[in-house]
C-alpha cells in the first residue's frame, strides 16, 4: 500500500459548483440543486489564451486553481497529472464533422484544442510552469488510473503533485456510444503522507519516510492509503452515499470521485473502491484533525 495525503480540493459539477459550495452538499447539510452551468474563463489565463480556450480547458483550470489556492501553494509549482476519459469530446466531434464534410479545412485553433494534452498546456502557459505533467486516460476509471499514478509519483518523489480529473458531455452522434452526461471535474493536491502534522493521522508506507518536506506547510484535510487490486468492484461500492447524486456518479467518469469528495467534506472515514478495468483502486480514507481548521 502507498499512501498521501490531500492538501487542497477543486470540484465543478451540476449544483456543486466550487469546494466550499460543494462541500456543505457532499456532507449533506445542504441540500443539491443541480444546475449545469461552466465556470467562468479562468482569470489566470491571458486574454488570447482564453479565447482559444475549450470547455474541457476552462474546467480544467478552474477546479486546478481552486484546489492549488485551498492548498495554499503556488499553482506552477507543482507536478501534474490530468486525467481525462474524452478530453473535448465537442472539439473533437467538430472535427469530424468538417473532415466529412465538402470543405475538410480543420482550423488550427480547433485542432489544438482537440489533442489529448491540450487542457494540460494551457496550465503550463497560464502558470508559467516548467514542472513535468502526465496526460492519461483510463476509460470509466479515468479517476482510478490518475488517482494511482499521482499517488505513486508523490511517494516516488517525496514531494506534492496536482491532480486534476475532468470530463465534458459528448456531441451526438459520438454520444450513442460514449454517454457522457453532465460537465464535471474535479482537482486535489496530494502531499507526503509524511508531512502530515502530528496527530493529524501519521502514516507510514512507501515514499513516506525520509521523503522530506515539500508542502510541508500545506494544511492537510485527510490522509489515505491507496493500493490496487485485481478483482472487480462489487455493484454500488463506488456509487455516493447520497442517492440524488447516483445518476450524476454514472453519467461522467469524473464523477466517480464523488464517493471520495463526500467523505472528505463530512470528514468521514472510509474505505472506496474506485473501478479501474478489470481491477480496482481501494482507498483508505482517514480525515486528519486539522481538516475544520483547513476548510475554506
Amino acid at each position: 500500500m502507498i499512501r498521501a495525503a490531500i492538501g487542497g480540493v477543486g470540484v465543478w459539477g451540476p449544483g456543486l459548483a466550487g469546494w466550499p459550495a460543494a462541500r456543505a452538499v457532499l456532507a449533506g447539510t445542504a441540500p443539491w440543486q443541480p444546475d449545469e452551468g461552466l465556470p467562468p474563463a479562468p482569470a489566470l489565463l491571458a486574454p488570447a489564451e482564453r479565447r482559444r480556450a475549450g470547455a474541457a480547458t476552462r474546467l480544467a483550470l478552474a477546479v486546478a486553481a481552486e484546489a492549488c489556492a485551498g492548498a495554499g501553494v503556488a499553482a506552477g509549482s507543482l507536478p501534474g497529472v490530468f486525467a481525462t476519459s474524452n478530453g473535448d469530446g465537442v472539439v473533437v466531434g467538430a472535427l469530424l464533422e468538417t473532415l466529412a464534410s465538402d470543405a475538410p479545412q480543420v482550423s488550427p485553433t480547433q485542432f489544438h484544442n482537440s489533442v489529448h494534452n491540450a487542457a494540460a498546456g494551457y496550465w503550463t502557459i497560464a502558470t508559467a510552469s516548467r514542472a513535468p505533467v502526465t496526460c492519461l486516460s483510463g476509460h470509466d476509471g479515468s479517476f482510478a488510473a490518475g488517482l494511482l499514478r499521482a499517488t505513486a509519483e508523490v511517494c516516488s518523489t517525496g514531494g506534492p503533485v496536482l491532480l486534476v480529473v475532468y470530463d465534458l458531455p459528448v456531441p451526438p452522434p459520438m454520444m450513442a456510444l460514449r454517454g457522457t452526461r453532465f460537465a464535471f471535474a474535479t482537482a486535489l493536491v496530494l502531499v507526503p503522507a509524511a508531512a502530515v502534522a502530528p496527530g493529524a493521522g501519521e502514516m507510514e508506507g512507501p515514499g513516506t519516510k525520509g521523503a522530506g518536506t515539500e508542502g510541508a506547510g500545506v494544511a492537510r484535510l485527510a490522509g489515505f492509503g491507496l493500493d490496487f487490486v485485481a478483482a472487480p468492484v462489487e455493484a454500488g461500492r463506488e456509487l455516493p452515499r447520497r442517492s440524488e447524486l447516483h445518476d450524476l456518479a454514472g453519467a461522467n467518469p469524473a464523477a466517480r470521485s464523488l464517493r471520495l469528495l463526500e467523505a472528505l467534506a463530512a470528514g468521514r472515514a472510509e474505505r472506496i473502491s474506485l473501478a479501474l478495468f478489470d481491477g480496482q483502486v481501494d482507498v483508505a480514507l482517514d480525515p486528519c484533525s486539522t481538516a475544520a481548521a483547513s476548510a475554506h
